[in-house]
């Protein structure tokens, strides 16, 4: 009997491999084994394959069964690959033409009786497939809009094995009902936002919260708040997201590839086209906020789900050390690496961060009518837990105060909704794009420190606020890099060529902020 081959693909951190199943029906003690360095869950599709082909009125093979998923040095895991190993067994067994199955992808996981279920990491599976010359790919119907965000592929969805072995045999897939495109999930509808929806005029009597979030969003500067309970911290950072420009096809692609891996993909419309929004609770480990896992199954965190978007991490100081800590190397590199003993995996992690936090543990420091119990050295362990070198790493900061009445009603005439301000950030964004054409960069928080001093270095009398925080010891040497890549923000959003000392006197006060 002959070898028959297929293709799947297998998931690598947040990329696909295309790994090709080869499949053996030959003489010898009658069994059934796989090579090719699998996990638990592809060494158990051995009982599940060969129930569903029972199950749908296929003869299971009385011979020696061997599945080798090639390249052997690739580790594999997961159910993704139980419908490429059917169909090889198949082929190699004659029950379907083995040169059909040659040139598809074939990914979903088998149930006992035969269905084809979805599985997580379709869209990076699918992109694999297709950088590599496949041109169809077949996938469980549920994921079938998923795969078919990828640009000049076949995708065609099937509901069991049955249904997919009757048509293999009639002809060829194309008998198969397609999905052709993905034309119809990435309508205007879904970059529209809801009426209902999140809106920064919902937040009156926090004028310089507001002006500190139009920063953030034209340059992608991180932000931290610091506040009382009930000042409308939260509601600023629910807010960011709606005024960042919404992603174009190669980002939203990235960063939809991350959510089909975690498995936080809509059903209906997979293609993430807003900048993603996560706001962990306080109480989440290191591995729910960088990323990881156990059993050699490496997940993305917070950090990553985040990609191109927004974490919020509300009651800062509440995290655990070592997970705020964590976050310094993806906020510098935009990328987080988790090393286990099974191999290394490295996760995109370009986010832009808001930390909101009390000004003390009760929370009321500062607030009129409500006496605060806490005492100095219990304030300052409270604010300690957010490291220096943590917050040195952070753009913007502002404190929010609790508005009075006469405050919130006189600034409701101020308000402006998200569409207005998201115009003016996406201005910005131009003009600074303009000025970053031919470099790696996109935002103004992405210029590199060299670039900054040599390339759009200012002159010594609009540098003189940030020498003076120098010589006084108010600034780092990072935080200079921070204001200044602030006030070319600045100079972007006022329509200027380049800052003036206004914008540089400007961007110092925005980042000692609370200080």
């Amino acid at each position: 009997m002959p070898v028959a081959r297929t293709h799947c693909a297998g998931i690598v951190g947040v990329a696909g491999r295309l790994v090709e199943v080869e499949a053996d029906v030959g003489r010898g003690i009658a069994g059934t084994h796989f090579i090719g360095l699998l996990d638990t869950a592809i060494s158990e599709a051995r009982g599940r394959v060969r129930s569903a082909l029972i199950n749908s009125g296929f003869a299971w093979p009385d011979a020696r069964i061997t599945v080798s998923l090639f390249p052997a040095t690739l580790p594999k895991r997961g159910s993704i690959f139980d419908l490429a190993i059917a169909v090889a067994i198949l082929g190699a067994a004659g029950a379907v033409p083995a040169q059909r199955i040659a040139t598809p992808a074939f990914l979903g996981e088998l149930g006992l009786d035969g269905r084809v279920r979805p599985v997580r990491g379709v869209l990076p599976a699918a992109l694999a497939a297709a950088q590599t010359g496949v041109g169809t790919i077949v996938v469980p119907a549920f994921n079938a809009t998923e795969a078919a965000l990828v640009p000049g592929l076949t995708v065609v969805p099937v509901t069991s094995l049955g249904e997919l072995v009757g048509w293999l045999r009639a002809g060829d897939l194309r008998r198969l009902p397609m999905v052709a495109d993905a034309a119809s999930l990435t309508g205007d509808d879904d970059r529209t936002e809801d009426a209902s929806g999140p809106d920064l005029c919902d937040v009156a009597g926090q004028p310089m919260g507001r002006k500190a979030l139009e920063v953030c969003a034209a340059g992608g500067h991180n932000l931290w708040m610091l506040g009382p309970p009930g000042s409308g911290k939260t509601m600023l950072a629910e807010r960011l997201p709606t005024l960042l420009p919404p992603l174009d096809q190669d980002k939203a692609l990235e960063v939809s590839a991350i959510h089909s891996v975690a498995g936080t993909l809509p059903p209906g419309r997979p293609l993430l086209t807003r900048p993603p929004f996560m706001a962990p609770h306080h109480s989440a480990t290191m591995a729910a906020v960088v990323g990881g896992g156990s059993g050699g199954v490496v997940r993305p965190g917070a950090v990553s789900l985040a990609h191109r978007g927004v974490l919020f991490l509300d009651e800062a100081p509440e995290f655990a050390t070592t997970v705020l800590d964590s976050l310094r190397q993806p906020l510098e590199s935009g990328r987080v690496t988790i090393s286990r003993a099974v191999g290394t995996v490295t996760f995109p992690a370009r986010f832009m961060l808001v930390l909101a936090a009390n000004p003390c543990p009760c929370g009321l420091q500062g607030t009129g009518g409500h006496p605060c119990r806490c005492t100095p050295a219990g304030r300052r362990r409270y604010l300690d837990r957010l490291s220096g070198p943590l917050l040195d790493r952070v753009d913007v900061k502002v404190r929010i105060g609790r508005a009075t009445r006469a405050e919130l009603l006189a600034d409701r005439h101020f308000v402006e909704n998200s569409a207005t301000v998201a115009e003016r950030v996406r201005q910005a964004r131009e003009r600074a794009a303009r000025r970053l054409a031919g470099t790696p960069w996109h935002t103004n928080a992405e210029v590199s420190s060299s670039a900054l001093h040599r390339r759009f270095r200012l002159p010594d009398t609009v540098m003189a606020p940030l020498h003076r925080g120098l010589d006084v010891g108010t600034l780092s040497a990072r935080g200079l890099d921070r204001v200044l890549r602030i006030s070319w923000t600045l100079a972007d959003l006022a329509g200027e060529d380049r800052p003036g000392r206004t914008e540089t006197s400007a961007a110092l006060a925005l980042w000692l902020g609370v200080d």
